[in-house]
């Protein structure tokens, strides 16, 4: 038997300039020669072109495995493909291709490669400046209309507040005071107005005016508040008196003093009445009592401007013309939380009704900054300034939001939305400071009066069932009358 190692160096001699294929064993040695070169290569083209390739009982191995890229979409990645790969593709897939690429990238993608240098050069995955998307864009078909059988929900429109006031009303002698309050709204829907030495109720159900007392030409009406409920009224007099009076039937029930000054802030709390003075006092009175007053509050160092009472009728708070805010109790005759951060007069009071313990405030020209105080943790929340300053504050019952009114410089009414403080609607109108404001019993519509003789009306809130709904309280009355 010949020696293998002697065969093979002969064959080598002999072909020096041969070429080897890495075929398959049982292939001769004879057929791997490409010294007669046509007929080896006809030999191999009826190999690779017969059926032996798609016999299904005959399977091919290979030492590597070739993927075909004539399904992948490079377009979708920026990556250029041959030409062969794009022209084989069908409607079907170019359709869905189209559509996955909107819900991964944007409807605004392009379906090549754009002219920004060679994909080469380029990452797959790039990142991109986006603006700020809606929820909607969660969806993976995206905002596109123009996908068939996609049903998409109308995006709800923010509030519309109205600019202008439904109904405007003359108030002649509306005194221009910062410190006076002389607007109140009661749950009968009906409207208390103090001009001059007078009171003046209008009937917002039917329009009605009916003047309630005159005090006389000694006296002058300082402040003006309305029981929860009922139909008594509380006036707060120059001469330092309070006088409760039966709306319903225009008779006053009771004369109360007390106070050596003014009376320019009323609060009520069920059957109890607090009365704020200019003689830095303030006088807690229970009107079934025969005194005048049941207790004496001393804290403040100058005259009594704001008060307003807890919707619990727990707590009572305070703002006085000396930049303090107090908030009392029913148990003590000194203030049991003293806030001292205001810069300038505290005349806007408001409680929120929808969290327990969340009280406004709002500072006079040197301030004009709103806060806001957790009286239950005893925390001064947050502060917005509103450059301008606070005359009065009203949260809304319906919806967490409240109206600001606002005097020097810019005589402006603001509906913030609450706890964001951004703006809703900035009313405008009037042409002096926006010094007195009340809201309605059904917590849609807000009366402003000012200096300039005028009280408007504005529809700013929505129903508690639905923000379409108009509110019943003057809506037939449009144009301007007078109240008097």
């Amino acid at each position: 038997m010949d020696d293998p190692t002697t065969v093979r160096n002969q064959r080598n001699q002999s072909a020096p300039e041969t070429t080897r294929l890495n075929l398959p064993a049982r292939m001769s040695d004879s057929s791997v020669y490409l010294e007669n070169l046509p007929s080896r290569t006809m030999h191999i083209n009826r190999l690779i072109n017969s059926n032996y390739n798609s016999s299904p009982s005959r399977t091919i191995y290979s030492d590597r495995f070739i993927p075909s890229r004539s399904g992948s979409n490079f377009a979708l990645f920026d990556i250029s493909n041959s030409p062969t790969s794009a022209e084989g593709k069908e409607d079907g897939s170019g359709t869905y291709n189209s559509l996955l690429r909107a819900a991964l990238f944007g409807p605004d993608t392009p379906d090549k490669k754009d002219s920004l240098g060679s994909p080469a050069c380029r990452n797959i995955f790039r990142y991109k400046t986006e603006t700020k998307r809606s929820l909607h864009s969660l969806s993976p078909f995206g905002l596109d209309e123009s996908v068939p059988g996609i049903i998409h929900s109308p995006v709800k429109a923010p509030r519309k507040v109205p600019r202008s006031p439904y109904k405007v009303l003359d108030a002649p002698a509306l005194q221009d005071d910062f410190y006076l309050n002389l607007v109140d709204w009661s749950s009968n829907n009906v409207l208390a107005v103090g001009l001059g030495n007078c009171v003046y109720l209008w009937n917002a159900c039917s329009s009605k005016v009916t003047k309630l007392c005159d005090l006389g030409i000694d006296d002058s009406v300082c402040s003006v508040g309305w029981a929860q409920r009922g139909t008594h009224l509380a006036v707060g007099t120059s001469n330092g008196k309070v006088q409760i009076w039966d709306a319903s039937r225009c008779r006053r029930i009771r004369t109360m003093e007390g106070h050596r000054l003014r009376v320019g802030a009323l609060a009520w709390s069920s059957s109890l009445l607090s009365s704020g003075s200019r003689d830095k006092s303030i006088l807690q009175r229970d009107i079934r009592a025969q005194d005048d007053f049941a207790s004496k509050l001393s804290g403040h160092k100058s005259e009594v401007c704001g008060l307003k009472c807890s919707y619990d009728n727990r707590e009572l708070a305070s703002g006085g013309n000396d930049n303090k805010l107090f908030v009392w109790n029913q148990h003590s005759t000194q203030p049991v939380l003293k806030y001292c951060d205001h810069t300038a007069a505290v005349k806007a009071i408001a409680w929120s009704p929808h969290l327990h313990g969340l009280l406004a405030s709002g500072g006079g020209t040197a301030d004009r900054c709103i806060r806001f105080w957790n009286t239950t943790t005893n925390t001064h929340l947050s502060c917005m300034d509103t450059g301008s300053q606070v005359c009065n504050l009203v949260w809304s019952k319906n919806v967490n939001e409240l109206v600001s009114t606002h005097g020097y410089s810019q005589n402006q009414i603001i509906v913030w939305r609450y706890p964001t403080m951004s703006k809703l609607a900035t009313l405008t109108g009037h042409t002096y400071r926006v010094l007195y404001l009340a809201i309605s019993p059904d917590g849609q519509t807000i009366v402003t009066g000012a200096g300039d003789e005028t009280l408007r009306f504005w529809n700013v809130f929505p129903s508690p069932k639905s923000q379409n709904t108009d509110s019943e309280i003057g809506a037939s009355s449009l144009g301007r009358t007078t109240i008097r």
